[in-house]
C-alpha cells in the first residue's frame, strides 16, 4: 500500500514543487488518505521542515498572491489558502522527522512523504496499521498531551471505516476524565461528525460506553440516536422529499442539518433549561440551540394524538422548520408512523392552510377596513382569521373581514 504514491504526487497539487525548500515533508491526513486511495476535490496539505517555516509559507502566498495566516507564531504554524486547497506549514517539533512523527496521535497519521525524493518515512508502521485498517496511538502520553485526540479516535474510526486497536482503546477509557479539560468548541467539531454520519452513531455509542460523553451530556440516550438513524430510513422511503429538509443545514452559515439537530436532541437533558445550558457550554450556535429546546418543548404534544386543527395551527407555527426533526425523534422514540402521517403529509403541501397558511387579507386591510389603529389588536385578529380559514369556516376577504369586525364588536378576544 505505502508503494502507490501517485495520489501523492506534487503534479497535482495547485503550486509548483520548485518552490518548497529541501528537506521538506508532506504529513498527516494527506498522506494517509493518499496511501489509502481516498480522494477530494478540495486538497488540505500539513508540511513539515526543520526551520523557515512561516518565511516560506509567506513566499509561496506572495508568489500566488494567495491567502495567508499565522496560526501560530511561536510554533512557527502557518497558512496558505488558494481557491482549491488549504496548505499548512509547520517548524518540526525535536531535532528530527522521526521525534516529530513521534509526537503525533496515531500511527497512519505518523506517515511522512518526501514530494523531493518521493520517498515514505514510516518509523511507526503505520503503513501495517493501514493495511489493517486498524487505528493505534504512538503512545499513551501522546494521548494525554491533548485530549481531544481520545474522542477523535473515534471520529476518525468512523470516518475511515477502521477499528481501535484494543491497547489503544483501553488506554483511552483510562485517560477518558481528561477529555472534560478539552475546550468545548473542540469537542463540539469531533461530535458534529459523529451525528452527521450514519457510520459515526456506532462510534458515538462506544465513546460513550468508554466514558467521554458523560461529562458533556450526563443524560444522553445514544441509543436513541441509532433509534433515529433507522427512522430516517423508514421516513425517507415513504417521503422523500422529507428526507431532503432533513439533510438541509440549519443555517447557511451553519452545517449542522436537521438530522443531526434530531440526534442531538438525544444527547441532552430532556428538561429544556438544562439542555440550553449544556449545549451553550459546548458553544452551540442560537440556531442549533433554538431547534434543539424546540423540539424538547414540542415532541410530547407532538406524540399526543390526535390533535384538533386549532391545535395543529399552533404547532406548525411554532414547529416551522424544526417540523421534520421533531417527527423523526417522535418516530425513533416509538411513535407510529401511521398515527403522525397526515401531519407529515400537511408539512409536505406548501399549499396546506393549517401548515402554512396564506392569510385571506394582511395586516394593513384589516386596520383599514375596520379603521383601527395598529396595535397587537390586529395581530390577534389575525390569527383568529387564519384559524378560521383552516377550519374551513371562512373562503373569502369579505368572510375575513366579517369575521374580525364581528369578534371586535363581541370583544371576543380583547
Amino acid at each position: 500500500m505505502c508503494q502507490n504514491l501517485s495520489r501523492l504526487s506534487p503534479k497535482k497539487w495547485c503550486f509548483s514543487l520548485e518552490l518548497l525548500p529541501q528537506p521538506i515533508y508532506l504529513v498527516g491526513g494527506a498522506v494517509r488518505d493518499a496511501l489509502l486511495g481516498r480522494s477530494a476535490d478540495y486538497l488540505d496539505l500539513d508540511f513539515v521542515l526543520p526551520e523557515n517555516a512561516i518565511t516560506t509559507a509567506r513566499s509561496l502566498a506572495r508568489y500566488y498572491k494567495a491567502g495567508f495566516v499565522i496560526l501560530d507564531a511561536q510554533r512557527q504554524i502557518a497558512r496558505v489558502v488558494f481557491p482549491q486547497a488549504t496548505v499548512d506549514f509547520a517548524l518540526q517539533e525535536g531535532s528530527s522527522l522521526e521525534t516529530d512523527l513521534r509526537r503525533r496521535d496515531f500511527t497512519v497519521n505518523a506517515i511522512a512523504y518526501n514530494p523531493h525524493t518521493q520517498e515514505i518515512i514510516d518509523p511507526l508502521g503505520g503503513c501495517i496499521d493501514l493495511q489493517r485498517h486498524c487505528l493505534r496511538m504512538v503512545s499513551q502520553q501522546n494521548l494525554q498531551d491533548d485530549p481531544l485526540r481520545l474522542l477523535r479516535a473515534y471520529r476518525q474510526a468512523a470516518q475511515l471505516g477502521f477499528t481501535i486497536e484494543s491497547e489503544t482503546r483501553l488506554a483511552i477509557q483510562t485517560l477518558a476524565p481528561h477529555i472534560q479539560h478539552v475546550a468545548a468548541e473542540r469537542v463540539r467539531v469531533e461530535l458534529g461528525y459523529l451525528l452527521a454520519h450514519s457510520q459515526g452513531t456506532l462510534w458515538l455509542k462506544s465513546a460513550a460506553e468508554d466514558g467521554l460523553i458523560k461529562y458533556w451530556f450526563p443524560n444522553a440516550s445514544v441509543e436513541d440516536v441509532a433509534a433515529v438513524d433507522t427512522a430516517a430510513v423508514k421516513l425517507s422511503e415513504i417521503w422523500s422529499q422529507l428526507n431532503v429538509e432533513l439533510c438541509q443545514s440549519v443555517r447557511d452559515t451553519v452545517k449542522t442539518t436537521w438530522l443531526g439537530i434530531a440526534k442531538l436532541a438525544c444527547l441532552v437533558s430532556p428538561q429544556p433549561e438544562i439542555a440550553e445550558a449544556e449545549l451553550m457550554q459546548l458553544t452551540y450556535s442560537r440556531a442549533e440551540i433554538r431547534g434543539v429546546i424546540t423540539i424538547l418543548k414540542l415532541l410530547p404534544q407532538f406524540q399526543t394524538h390526535p390533535l384538533s386543527i386549532r391545535e395543529q395551527y399552533f404547532f406548525f407555527q411554532e414547529a416551522a422548520r424544526v417540523f421534520p426533526a421533531i417527527a423523526l425523534l417522535s418516530v425513533a422514540k416509538g411513535t407510529s408512523v401511521d398515527a403522525i402521517a397526515p401531519l407529515i403529509n400537511r408539512y409536505l403541501d406548501p399549499q396546506d392552510p393549517v401548515a402554512h397558511p396564506q392569510l385571506l387579507v394582511t395586516g394593513k386591510d384589516v386596520i383599514q377596513a375596520l379603521k383601527i389603529k395598529p396595535s397587537p389588536l390586529v395581530g390577534k385578529l389575525l390569527t383568529a382569521i387564519a384559524l378560521a380559514q383552516a377550519e374551513g369556516e371562512i373562503t373569502t376577504v369579505d368572510e375575513a373581514i366579517e369575521l374580525a369586525a364581528a369578534m371586535l364588536d363581541k370583544k371576543e378576544i380583547l
